[in-house]
Protein backbone atom coordinates (compact mmCIF):
# COMPACT_ATOMS: atom_id res chain seq x y z
CA UNK A 1 0.00 0.00 0.00
CA UNK A 2 0.87 3.55 -0.99
CA UNK A 3 -0.22 6.69 0.84
CA UNK A 4 -1.33 9.70 -1.01
CA UNK A 5 0.97 12.22 0.27
CA UNK A 6 3.37 9.28 -1.28
CA UNK A 7 1.89 10.00 -4.56
CA UNK A 8 2.19 13.67 -4.37
CA UNK A 9 4.36 14.40 -7.29
CA UNK A 10 2.48 11.84 -9.59
CA UNK A 11 -0.61 13.39 -8.62
CA UNK A 12 1.21 17.37 -9.40
CA UNK A 13 2.59 16.37 -12.80
CA UNK A 14 -0.15 14.71 -13.94
CA UNK A 15 -2.36 17.84 -13.18
CA UNK A 16 0.23 19.82 -15.06
CA UNK A 17 0.42 17.47 -18.19
CA UNK A 18 -3.28 17.09 -18.26
CA UNK A 19 -3.81 20.96 -18.02
CA UNK A 20 -1.21 20.96 -20.57
CA UNK A 21 -2.78 18.74 -22.90
CA UNK A 22 -6.45 20.07 -22.41
CA UNK A 23 -5.41 23.91 -23.61
CA UNK A 24 -3.58 21.97 -26.71
CA UNK A 25 -7.20 20.42 -27.41
CA UNK A 26 -9.46 22.52 -27.00
CA UNK A 27 -7.18 25.85 -28.79
CA UNK A 28 -5.20 24.32 -31.06
CA UNK A 29 -6.56 21.38 -32.43
CA UNK A 30 -9.87 21.94 -34.36
CA UNK A 31 -11.91 18.33 -33.53
CA UNK A 32 -14.57 20.54 -30.81
CA UNK A 33 -15.03 23.66 -33.47
CA UNK A 34 -17.89 21.75 -34.17
CA UNK A 35 -19.50 20.81 -31.05
CA UNK A 36 -21.79 23.93 -30.82
CA UNK A 37 -23.82 25.79 -33.80
CA UNK A 38 -24.81 29.37 -34.75
CA UNK A 39 -28.68 29.94 -34.40
CA UNK A 40 -30.06 30.71 -37.55
CA UNK A 41 -32.02 33.90 -36.50
CA UNK A 42 -29.62 34.34 -33.46
CA UNK A 43 -30.83 38.00 -32.61
CA UNK A 44 -34.38 36.89 -32.62
CA UNK A 45 -33.78 33.95 -30.43
CA UNK A 46 -31.70 36.18 -28.28
CA UNK A 47 -34.37 38.51 -28.04
CA UNK A 48 -37.29 35.88 -27.41
CA UNK A 49 -34.99 34.25 -24.69
CA UNK A 50 -34.29 38.07 -23.09
CA UNK A 51 -37.89 38.56 -22.20
CA UNK A 52 -37.60 35.37 -20.45
CA UNK A 53 -36.00 36.83 -17.49
CA UNK A 54 -34.37 33.28 -17.01
CA UNK A 55 -31.60 33.39 -14.65
CA UNK A 56 -28.43 30.63 -15.04
CA UNK A 57 -29.72 27.17 -14.85
CA UNK A 58 -30.86 24.56 -17.13
CA UNK A 59 -34.49 24.55 -18.87
CA UNK A 60 -35.94 22.30 -21.24
CA UNK A 61 -38.65 22.80 -23.68
CA UNK A 62 -41.68 21.83 -24.17
CA UNK A 63 -41.86 21.13 -20.16
CA UNK A 64 -44.17 18.46 -18.62
CA UNK A 65 -44.67 18.31 -14.90
CA UNK A 66 -45.79 15.08 -14.77
CA UNK A 67 -45.83 11.64 -16.64
CA UNK A 68 -49.58 12.50 -17.45
CA UNK A 69 -49.16 15.86 -18.97
CA UNK A 70 -46.29 13.74 -20.88
CA UNK A 71 -49.08 11.74 -22.42
CA UNK A 72 -51.45 14.85 -22.95
CA UNK A 73 -52.15 15.17 -26.34
CA UNK A 74 -51.55 18.76 -26.38
CA UNK A 75 -48.06 18.17 -25.09
CA UNK A 76 -47.57 15.43 -27.75
CA UNK A 77 -48.43 17.79 -30.44
CA UNK A 78 -46.04 20.28 -29.11
CA UNK A 79 -43.25 17.89 -28.96
CA UNK A 80 -44.12 16.99 -32.87
CA UNK A 81 -44.35 20.89 -33.60
CA UNK A 82 -40.84 21.37 -31.94
CA UNK A 83 -38.66 22.94 -31.02
CA UNK A 84 -37.66 20.14 -28.33
CA UNK A 85 -34.55 22.02 -26.50
CA UNK A 86 -32.56 21.83 -23.64
CA UNK A 87 -30.75 24.94 -22.86
CA UNK A 88 -28.24 25.85 -20.24
CA UNK A 89 -28.20 29.62 -19.50
CA UNK A 90 -24.98 31.32 -17.77
CA UNK A 91 -24.48 34.43 -16.08
CA UNK A 92 -24.53 37.42 -18.13
CA UNK A 93 -21.17 39.51 -19.03
CA UNK A 94 -17.91 37.66 -20.69
CA UNK A 95 -17.22 34.19 -19.86
CA UNK A 96 -15.06 34.16 -16.90
CA UNK A 97 -11.95 31.62 -18.37
CA UNK A 98 -9.47 32.46 -14.97
CA UNK A 99 -12.56 30.62 -13.04
CA UNK A 100 -13.04 28.28 -15.35
CA UNK A 101 -9.25 27.53 -15.76
CA UNK A 102 -8.53 27.34 -11.95
CA UNK A 103 -11.64 25.16 -11.23
CA UNK A 104 -10.40 23.01 -14.15
CA UNK A 105 -7.23 22.93 -12.30
CA UNK A 106 -9.05 21.95 -8.93
CA UNK A 107 -10.70 18.78 -10.67
CA UNK A 108 -7.66 17.92 -11.63
CA UNK A 109 -6.06 17.80 -8.84
CA UNK A 110 -9.07 16.05 -7.32
CA UNK A 111 -8.78 13.82 -10.09
CA UNK A 112 -5.36 12.52 -8.96
CA UNK A 113 -5.91 12.51 -5.64
CA UNK A 114 -8.55 9.71 -6.93
CA UNK A 115 -6.22 7.68 -8.64
CA UNK A 116 -3.26 7.97 -6.08
CA UNK A 117 -5.76 6.68 -3.45
CA UNK A 118 -7.02 3.68 -5.87
CA UNK A 119 -3.57 2.81 -7.27
CA UNK A 120 -2.08 3.46 -3.67
CA UNK A 121 -4.65 0.43 -2.14
CA UNK A 122 -3.89 -1.92 -4.71
CA UNK A 123 -0.89 -1.71 -5.82
CA UNK A 124 2.88 -1.54 -3.20
CA UNK A 125 5.54 0.06 -3.70
CA UNK A 126 8.16 -0.92 -6.40
CA UNK A 127 5.21 -2.66 -8.38
CA UNK A 128 6.40 -2.10 -12.05
CA UNK A 129 5.43 0.66 -14.93
CA UNK A 130 3.29 -1.18 -16.78
CA UNK A 131 1.43 -2.51 -13.98
CA UNK A 132 0.96 1.22 -11.94
CA UNK A 133 0.34 2.23 -15.89
CA UNK A 134 -3.07 -0.08 -15.97
CA UNK A 135 -4.61 0.74 -12.50
CA UNK A 136 -3.66 4.43 -12.71
CA UNK A 137 -5.26 4.80 -16.37
CA UNK A 138 -8.34 2.93 -15.85
CA UNK A 139 -9.53 4.96 -12.84
CA UNK A 140 -8.07 8.27 -15.12
CA UNK A 141 -10.24 7.09 -17.84
CA UNK A 142 -13.39 6.62 -15.97
CA UNK A 143 -13.45 10.04 -14.15
CA UNK A 144 -12.89 11.52 -17.15
CA UNK A 145 -15.19 9.99 -19.59
CA UNK A 146 -17.08 7.47 -17.76
CA UNK A 147 -20.26 10.31 -18.01
CA UNK A 148 -19.72 11.50 -21.07
CA UNK A 149 -21.93 8.95 -22.61
CA UNK A 150 -25.16 9.58 -19.86
CA UNK A 151 -24.90 13.02 -21.11
CA UNK A 152 -25.78 11.92 -24.78
CA UNK A 153 -28.28 9.51 -23.36
CA UNK A 154 -30.23 11.73 -20.83
CA UNK A 155 -29.13 15.32 -21.44
CA UNK A 156 -29.38 15.33 -25.24
CA UNK A 157 -25.61 16.13 -26.06
CA UNK A 158 -24.38 15.02 -29.68
CA UNK A 159 -22.98 11.94 -29.98
CA UNK A 160 -20.09 12.80 -31.77
CA UNK A 161 -19.31 15.25 -28.95
CA UNK A 162 -19.86 12.59 -26.53
CA UNK A 163 -17.01 10.54 -28.65
CA UNK A 164 -14.70 13.21 -28.65
CA UNK A 165 -14.56 13.81 -25.45
CA UNK A 166 -14.46 10.47 -24.50
CA UNK A 167 -11.12 10.38 -27.02
CA UNK A 168 -9.95 13.61 -25.02
CA UNK A 169 -9.96 11.45 -21.95
CA UNK A 170 -8.49 8.50 -23.09
CA UNK A 171 -5.82 11.17 -23.54
CA UNK A 172 -5.90 12.75 -20.17
CA UNK A 173 -5.86 9.20 -18.40
CA UNK A 174 -2.47 8.08 -20.33
CA UNK A 175 -0.80 11.09 -19.60
CA UNK A 176 -2.08 10.71 -15.87
CA UNK A 177 -1.48 6.89 -15.98
CA UNK A 178 2.18 7.43 -17.61
CA UNK A 179 3.18 10.29 -14.84
CA UNK A 180 1.78 7.80 -12.00
CA UNK A 181 4.01 4.72 -13.72
CA UNK A 182 7.56 6.93 -14.17
CA UNK A 183 6.66 8.31 -10.50
CA UNK A 184 5.77 5.68 -8.56
CA UNK A 185 7.32 4.81 -5.34
CA UNK A 186 10.35 2.41 -5.77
Amino acid sequence: MVSIPELWLPILVATVLVFVASNIVWMVLPHHKSDASRLPDEAGAVEALGKQGLKPGIYRFPWANSMAEMKDPAFVEKLNKGPVAMLTVLPNGPFNLGRSLGLWTGYLVVMGIFVAYVAGRVLGPGTPYLQVFRVAGAVAFLGFSGAQLPSSIWWGKPLSVAIKEIADGLLYALLTAGAFGWLWPR
